[in-house]
């Protein structure tokens, strides 16, 4: 079977959390975090944390559609982060953390709406987890780019990511990348 890349673009909170999970991810080929659905052109990180401009703190996840599919991506998403707090995730808060999954095509758009609705159903119809097309995508600075990787011993890496990236190893242990 050939590769089939597909992309989604998840937010669940800060992006190095959601990003060191899936860099984790058996199938996935990509992640780059970044900013989306805002209303200002290529935003900075300090514009982006006061709130103001919109922008949602996302991962851009590009995987092997032959090896894993978009429903498990999304089962992933939605262990890893509280899809029922809304602009918020643990001591993260504001807009720019809320839960959101963007999309760029009506297939994702299905899966995601059938994804949503069992969960939301799990939560007992208290799921805040905005369903939109993708707009306005921007790559966050490469600061941002593979952080948990890069920085595991930082203060919220070592208390906040990797709890996170230990969650995903235990719920989803044939998931786990192998290399």
């Amino acid at each position: 079977m050939s590769e089939k890349i597909e992309t989604i673009t998840l937010g669940g909170g800060c992006f190095w959390c959601v990003e060191a999970v899936y860099e984790k991810v058996e199938g996935v080929t990509a992640v780059e975090s970044g900013y989306c659905n805002g209303h200002v052109e290529r935003p900075s990180y300090e514009q982006v944390c006061t709130g103001n401009t919109g922008h949602a703190e996302v991962v851009r996840v590009s995987f092997d559609s032959s090896k894993i599919s978009l429903r498990d991506i999304l089962e992933i998403f939605f262990v890893i982060h509280d899809p029922t707090t809304l602009n918020r995730q643990g001591s993260d808060v504001g807009t720019q953390y809320r839960s959101g999954i963007y999309f760029d095509n009506e297939e994702h758009e299905r899966v995601a709406r059938e994804v949503l609705a069992e969960v939301n159903a799990h939560h007992g119809g208290k799921a805040v987890t905005e369903l939109k097309p993708l707009a306005n995508y921007s790559r966050a600075e490469d600061y941002h780019q593979h952080y948990f990787a890069t920085h595991p011993n930082q203060g919220y890496c070592a208390f906040v990511v990797a709890p996170k990236v230990e969650k995903f190893r235990k719920t989803f242990a044939s998931r786990v990348r192998k290399d």
